[in-house]
C-alpha cells in the first residue's frame, strides 16, 4: 500500500510531523514502512505555460518553434521536438535556470540557429513514471487540463511536493489497505483528531427511484453477505480532475476516465472495491450474484476469454449471462465506454476465500482482489457506495436516483471483548493504570464500558477485523504505549525444563548413528508418481495411493506410500553425476489410506529407510575394491537396534517381498508383549528394479518407527569388567538347510541360562559330504559366571542340555 503524505493530511493534521518522522512512528507502532520516497525527483522553476502558437522550424523538419506564455509577463520562444505539442495547450515549462531530474540544468540555447528560452517537458522529464499516466499522455509532452492557471508551479499542479509511505503490511492488518484505515492508525499514534468524509450530506437524489432501474439478488448466500447498487444517469465520460489523477498516480494506479478513476479513488480511500457497469448493457437492469456454471465463459476487461469454474463468483444480468467476475475483474460485455450515459454502481462484500481461489487460478490479481482476499469491512460497503456516487455526480455530471438497491444475507455486528487491567499488566509486565489503558482505547476509537474497577467491555469497530480476543487488545495497548516503553521483567510462574520427546530423541539418535556409519541424509518430496506408489507392496500395507487435487506434475501426483522409491531416485541422480557409491538414508512420513475418495484423514506413519550401493572400499595400489553386500545394510540396522536397546528383541527371517531380491532379503521382526510383528525389510533390490533405475547391486532397508518408539530403551547400562575366566566350547551341528542360524542361537540361549554369556555362528558348510538337503553350522559358545570360576562339570552339564535341545528341536546331529 502506497500512502500519499499530502492525501493523508486531508484527514488528520500532520503539522510538525515530517514524512520520515511519521514513518518511524508507524514502524514503532507495528506498521512497517519500507521507504519514504519523495515524488519530487529534483524539479525546480518549472511552471504551467500556455502555447500561444507553434510554427515549423525553418531548418529542421521535426522541430517546432513555440511561443509560450509562462506567466512571466513576456512570451518565451521555445524550440520543441515533440510531435503532439500544439497551440492552445497548457504544458509544463522549464524556464531558463530550471533544474530537472538527473541533474539537468536548463539554459538559454540556440537550436539550428533559433533561440530557445526554456523547455516544454514530458512526464518522464519531470521524473514521473509515464506508464502510470493516461494512455494519451504516455508519448510526447505532457498536456495539462485547460483550466490550469498559467504560471502555477508544476510541483503544485501535479502534487509532486509529496512523499509516499510504502507500507509493508502483515495479512492481519487489512484495515490499513485504505487511506481512512491509515488515518485511524496515525490518529491513534499521535492522539490527534480525525476529519472524515461524510458523503451522506451531499446525497442529492432526483425523484426518480433506483428500484425502477435496478434490482439485485444473491443466489448463493455463502459467497456474498451484502450487495448494494446505485443508479447514476446522464453521466459524461471524460478525464477525472487533475487532483484525483495525482492521487491515483501517487498510489501506483493509472488514471483511465472519471468513472473508473472514482471507483479506484474510493477503493483507495475506504478500502472497499467498487465496480461500475454500463447500465444499458445490463439486461433488464437485474443483477444476481451466483456461482458460475460448468462451461460458462466470460471475456474480462483485459479482452481475455476466461473459462469459469463452479467455485467462481459471477455477477449475472437479467438474461442470466455473466457480466463480471465478482471481486476480481469486470466483463467486457458491460464495460464503461465513452458512449456510456447511465451507470450501475456496485459495492459488495464477497467471500475472500472464493475470490482468492478465482484470482489465483486465473492469474488475475488486482487491487480489488487483494482487498477482498484479506476481508473488507462490511460496515463501509454502503458508505463507500455513497461516496463514489457523490463524486460521480460532482465530476461526471451525473444525476443520482433515490435509494439503494441491495440484498443482504448476513449482518455484521461489532465484536465485544472483555478486558481487565490485571490481564494487560500481567501479560506485558507493566504497571499501567486504568486511565492510561482507557486513554489508549479511546485513541483507537474503541468504545470501552467499565464493568467495575479495572475491567471493561470493549466494542471493536468492524473495520478492525483482526481483533477478536483480549490478547489482541493487549497487543494494541502494547504498541500504542510503545514497545520500547515496556520494562524488562523477570519471568515468573512455573518453569518447564525443555526436552526432546522420546520419538524426537530416537530420530536424532538415528541420524547420528547412520551419519557416523557413512550415510548422507536425503530429504525428498512427500509426493511421487502413481507408478512408484505401487512399488514395494508389503511396505505399503495394501494402502491406496492418495491423489493430489492440483498436482505439480504426473511425477508428483500422489502421496508416497513408502520411502524407498524416493531413495532410488536420489541414488540414480547421484550415480548419473559420478557419485559411484551412494549411501543414503531418509527419516520421514508415508501416508496410508484404504479409501479411493478420502472421507477421513489418512494414516501418517513414521518410517526410516536406507540405501547403499557401489563399493564400501575403493580400489588402491595394494588392495582390490570391495562391493557392499547384504551385511552392510544389515550391520547398519544392527547398530541402530543395539544403540536403542532392541538387540534382544529383533530377529531376521528369510522373506520374498515384492521389489526385493527373492533370495537375499530378510524380514525384520520385533518381539513385543502382543507377539512378534514384522516392522520392515532389509535386502538387495530386485534385479528388475535395479535395471529400471539403472543401478548396480543395491541394498536397501525400510522400517516402521512407531514400534521402535514404543519399545526402544535408550538408557545406558553399565557392567563391570569380568573378574573370572570364561570357558569356550565350539560345536558343529548338521541340520536341514531350511533351519536358520537365528533359530539355532535362540534355542541355545533358551537353555544356556545365566552361565551362557554369548553364542555366535562362525561357519556354515554345505556340500556333498553331508547331503544335498543338509548344512553344517558351527557355533562358538562362551560360558562365564560373574561371581566365581566355573568348573568343567558345570559347563559340561549345560552344554549337554544344549545339545539335547538342538537334537529335539531340529534333529541336529553333532558333526564328527
Amino acid at each position: 500500500m502506497n500512502v500519499s503524505y499530502r492525501w493523508l493530511s486531508d484527514y488528520i493534521d500532520l503539522s510538525g510531523i515530517t514524512p520520515q518522522k511519521l514513518a518511524e512512528m508507524m514502524t514503532r507502532g507495528g506498521i512497517e514502512i519500507d521507504s519514504v520516497p519523495s515524488r519530487n525527483s529534483g524539479i525546480n522553476n518549472v511552471v504551467v505555460g500556455y502555447v500561444k502558437s507553434r510554427e515549423k522550424h525553418p531548418d529542421a523538419d521535426k522541430l517546432g518553434v513555440c511561443i509560450v506564455d509562462a506567466g512571466t509577463g513576456e512570451d518565451l520562444q521555445i524550440v520543441c521536438g515533440a510531435p503532439n505539442v500544439a497551440a492552445g495547450q497548457k504544458v509544463p515549462v522549464a524556464k531558463v535556470g530550471a533544474k530537472l531530474p538527473g541533474d539537468v540544468n536548463i539554459k538559454r540555447a540556440k537550436l539550428r540557429g533559433v533561440e530557445s528560452q526554456g523547455m516544454i517537458c514530458s512526464a518522464r522529464e519531470l521524473g514521473m513514471n509515464d506508464k502510470l499516466l493516461p494512455k494519451d499522455q504516455q508519448e510526447g509532452i505532457m498536456v495539462l487540463p485547460g483550466d490550469t492557471e498559467i504560471g502555477t508551479d508544476i510541483l503544485e499542479v501535479l502534487a509532486l511536493e509529496d512523499s509516499i509511505l510504502e507500507l509493508d503490511l502483515t495479512p492481519n492488518r487489512s484495515d490499513c489497505l485504505s487511506m481512512l484505515g491509515v488515518a485511524y492508525e496515525v490518529a491513534a499514534l499521535t492522539g490527534r483528531p480525525l476529519t472524515l468524509p461524510d458523503p451522506s450530506k451531499d446525497l442529492h437524489a432526483s425523484a426518480d427511484k433506483t428500484e425502477d432501474h435496478v434490482k439485485v439478488s444473491i443466489g448463493n448466500p455463502e459467497v456474498c453477505s451484502l450487495y448494494t447498487a446505485r443508479y447514476i444517469k446522464g453521466v459524461k465520460i471524460g478525464p477525472a480532475p487533475q487532483w484525483m489523477q495525482n492521487r491515483l498516480i501517487a498510489a501506483g494506479i493509472r488514471p483511465i476516465n472519471n468513472i473508473v478513476d472514482i471507483t479506484n479513488y474510493v477503493m483507495l480511500e475506504y478500502g472497499q472495491p467498487l465496480h461500475a457497469f454500463d447500465a444499458a448493457k445490463v439486461s433488464g437492469g437485474r443483477i444476481e450474484v451466483r456461482l458460475a456454471r460448468e462451461g460458462e465463459v466470460l471475456v474480462t476487461l483485459d479482452d481475455q476469454e476466461r473459462k469459469l469454474q463452479p467455485h467462481m463468483i459471477v455477477i449475472a444480468d437479467g438474461d442470466d449471462k455473466p457480466i463480471g467476475l465478482a471481486g476480481v475483474m469486470g466483463g467486457a460485455n458491460s464495460e464503461v465506454t465513452p458512449e456510456t450515459t447511465d451507470i450501475i454502481l456496485e459495492s459488495a462484500k464477497f467471500d475472500g476465500g472464493a475470490v482468492r481461489r478465482t484470482s489465483r487460478q486465473l492469474g488475475l490479481r488486482s487491487e480489488a482482489s487483494a482487498r477482498f482476499e484479506k476481508g473488507v469491512d462490511q460496515g463501509r460497503v454502503r458508505e463507500a457506495l455513497n461516496r463514489a456516487a457523490v463524486l460521480m455526480v460532482r465530476h461526471a455530471g451525473g444525476q443520482l436516483t433515490e435509494g439503494v438497491a441491495e440484498a443482504e444475507t448476513a449482518d455484521v455486528e461489532p465484536v465485544k471483548v472483555e478486558l481487565s487491567l490485571s490481564r494487560v499488566n500481567g501479560m506485558l509486565g507493566t504497571d499501567l493504570s486504568s486511565l492510561e489503558i482507557k486513554t489508549i482505547l479511546s485513541r483507537l476509537q474503541f468504545d470501552a464500558v467499565a464493568n467495575g474497577e479495572g475491567s471493561w467491555t470493549v466494542t471493536v469497530p468492524t473495520r478492525r477485523g483482526d481483533i477478536s480476543r483480549d490478547v489482541d487488545l493487549v497487543e494494541e495497548v502494547a504498541r500504542l504505549h510503545g514497545y520500547d516503553e515496556i520494562p524488562t521483567t523477570r519471568i515468573e510462574g512455573p518453569a518447564t525444563t525443555g526436552a526432546l520427546t522420546k520419538s524426537q530423541a530416537i530420530r536424532r539418535e538415528l541420524r547420528s548413528i547412520l551419519t557416523n556409519g557413512g550415510l548422507q541424509e536425503a530429504i525428498s518430496y512427500s509426493v511421487t508418481s502413481l507408478e512408484q506408489a505401487h512399488l514395494f507392496k508389503e511396505l505399503t500395507d495394501g494402502a491406496l495411493p492418495i491423489a493430489l487435487a492440483m498436482p505439480m506434475s504426473e511425477e508428483r501426483s500422489v502421496l508416497r506410500t513408502a520411502l524407498l522409491p524416493s531413495l532410488l531416485e536420489s541414488a540414480a541422480y547421484n550415480l548419473n553425476r559420478k557419485n559411484n557409491a551412494p549411501a543414503l538414508f531418509e527419516i520421514g512420513s508415508v501416508y496410508h489410506s484404504d479409501e479411493e475418495v478420502l472421507t477421513r484423514l489418512p494414516q501418517e506413519k513414521p518410517r526410516a529407510a536406507l540405501l547403499v550401493a557401489g563399493n564400501r572400499r575403493s580400489a588402491s595400489w595394494n588392495r582390490a575394491g570391495e562391493a557392499v553386500d547384504f551385511y552392510d545394510a544389515k550391520g547398519l540396522l544392527e547398530t541402530v537396534f543395539d544403540r536403542l536397546g532392541l538387540a534382544g528383541l529383533i530377529a531376521y527371517e528369510p522373506a520374498q517381498p515384492s521389489g526385493f531380491h527373492p533370495g537375499r532379503t530378510a524380514a525384520i521382526t520385533l518381539k513385543t508383549e502382543r507377539g512378534t510383528e514384522t516392522i520392515g525389510y532389509v535386502g538387495q533390490l530386485h534385479p528388475d528394479l535395479q535395471k529400471q533405475f539403472d543401478l548396480p547391486d543395491t541394498y536397501v532397508a525400510e522400517i516402521e518407527l512407531s514400534a521402535v518408539y514404543d519399545h526402544a530403551d535408550r538408557r545406558i547400562k553399565y557392567r563391570a569388567l569380568p573378574r573370572y575366566p570364561a570357558m569356550e566350547r565350539d560345536i558343529a551341528v548338521v541340520v536341514d538347510r531350511a533351519v536358520s542360524g537365528g533359530a539355532l542361537t535362540e534355542a541355545i540361549r533358551s537353555v544356556g541360562g545365566e552361565l551362557l554369556e554369548s553364542v555366535e555362528v562362525f561357519d556354515v558348510y554345505t556340500g556333498d559330504r553331508i547331503g544335498s538337503d543338509k548344512k553344517s553350522v558351527a557355533l562358538a559358545l562362551v560360558y562365564r559366571h560373574a561371581e566365581r570360576t566355573l568348573t568343567d562339570e558345570e559347563v559340561s552339564a549345560v552344554h549337554a542340555r544344549i545339545l539335547e535341545k538342538l537334537e529335539q528341536s531340529f534333529h541336529a546331529e553333532l558333526r564328527k
